[in-house]
């Protein structure tokens, strides 16, 4: 864009005053910093009235490009979610710049509007998205694109004058198309998209069901306010599996492998403790039966092997029950069909597993009474533990609590009781056969 003649500008600043919706869609194919030149030499409520009008992204790189005294006026005529709206589309260095400008009481409300609770869509978008008028044309579209060296082409996302959702393109639709369609001729109504405060879960869902390439985050007036990429989706069901196995064994979701060591101690610690009181009832268990104990010792020698039999069948249990509530496979309605797969899994593994075990204690033994107790307590264990390892999960899950922050422990002491109180439960009815 050449300098502006006095003369000339004073027409612009005539036409722009009274037309800044379509001085705005003119301005969209020139270079941000022509842009943001002219509306620096006009003035201030007639450049603020020509902001509004450009599309987000364009609209937040031509801030960041204006000097920093118009920066200022801007932010504080601007709405503030409308202000906080632009600054979340800027790189890091070009908010703070940004907000530099401004004093720092607007600055840290701008900076806290801008950001997103963790775990949100808001916090794994890309807020940096490109976006064009229902009106544009083709030609205009694939020239403004040309120019993005460092930006990941997705699709194409429209948006009307309020900055509201109003349409996708596919990349491969726009290239095959004539370059002077216009974009809302080939756009087939909004797309499906998410709520900027939907969470990680309900975003994985959402990417299952339908399997974009990417996906459109709006907000409470329905505005376009980033997007969720393929790459970022995939990270986001990667960090949901990897916290899910974190979380089931106690330990914290915000735990890293090379974090503080007092940070580890206080985050595993309450779960060490109450772990600890699960296994002293199961020693009550075992205290229940301390004359069979006495009685036969070989009773004591095997008791570990039912425990981590079970232990092992309800943790499969669990594990496959997890894995298919965290990926919308299942749903706790279908609690019982789960629970019958996962006891049958069990009595069938138990049958092949007690035919072993009997075996191995006979020949060890050389007493068949002993082996037909460790053969049934095995079968009834294993099949109680599948069980529990498939109701325990979506128990907490209907209860509206993380089914991984304390699923293992209570597993762990449900197997542990179920082994050993049929074992020697078992056993006590037998001593007759010992």
């Amino acid at each position: 864009m050449a300098e502006v003649h006095p003369a000339d500008l004073d027409l612009a600043a005539a036409l722009l005053a009274d037309f800044p919706a379509d001085a705005a869609h003119l301005l969209e194919s020139e270079p941000d910093a022509d842009t943001a030149r002219l509306l620096a030499e006009l003035e201030e409520p007639v450049a603020l009235g020509v902001l509004r009008q450009l599309t987000p992204d364009r609209a937040a790189r031509v801030l960041a490009a204006l000097p920093e005294e118009r920066v200022r006026g801007a932010l504080l005529a601007l709405d503030p979610n409308r202000a906080a709206f632009l600054l979340a589309r800027l790189d890091p260095d070009e908010r703070a710049r940004c907000l530099a400008a401004i004093d720092a009481s607007l600055a840290a409300e701008l900076q806290e509007l801008s950001e997103y609770p963790a775990e949100t869509a808001g916090a794994l978008m890309d807020p940096r998205v490109t976006t064009f008028r229902p009106d544009g044309r083709v030609e205009e579209v694939i020239a403004r694109l040309r120019t993005f060296r460092d930006r990941r082409l997705g699709d194409v996302f429209l948006v009307d004058a309020e900055g509201r959702l109003a349409g996708s393109l596919a990349l491969q639709t726009i290239v095959l198309a004539d370059p002077d369609t216009r974009l809302d001729a080939l756009a087939e109504g909004p797309p499906v998209s998410v709520p900027v405060v939907a969470s990680r879960e309900e975003v994985i869902q959402t990417f299952e069901a339908h399997r974009f390439a990417s996906l459109p985050v709006i907000d409470f007036e329905g505005r376009l306010v980033g997007v969720l990429r393929q790459r970022e989706l995939m990270q986001a069901a990667k960090e949901t599996a990897t916290a899910s196995a974190v979380t089931m064994v106690g330990a914290s979701e915000q735990e890293r492998a090379l974090s503080p060591p007092l940070f580890a101690v206080r985050k595993r610690l309450p779960w060490l403790q109450i772990n600890l009181l699960t296994a002293f009832l199961a020693a009550t268990v075992v205290g229940l039966f301390e004359s069979t104990i006495a009685s036969v010792t070989a009773l004591a020698v095997l008791l570990p092997v039912v425990a981590g039999q079970s232990g092992n069948t309800g943790a499969q249990a669990l594990a496959v029950t997890m894995r298919g509530l965290a990926l919308r496979e299942v749903r706790t309605r279908h609690w019982w069909r789960v629970a019958v797969k996962e006891s049958l899994a069990g009595a069938g593994n138990g049958v092949a597993v007690a035919l072993t075990t009997s075996l191995a204690v006979w020949f060890w033994s050389d007493s068949s009474g002993l082996a037909l107790v460790i053969g049934v307590s095995m079968v009834i264990s294993m099949t109680l533990a599948g069980l529990a390892g498939a109701v325990i999960p979506m128990a907490l899950t209907a209860l509206r609590q993380d089914p991984a922050q304390s699923s293992s422990i209570v597993l762990t002491t449900v197997t542990d009781v179920a082994g050993f109180f049929s074992f020697l439960g078992i056993a006590t009815l037998m001593m007759d056969r010992l």
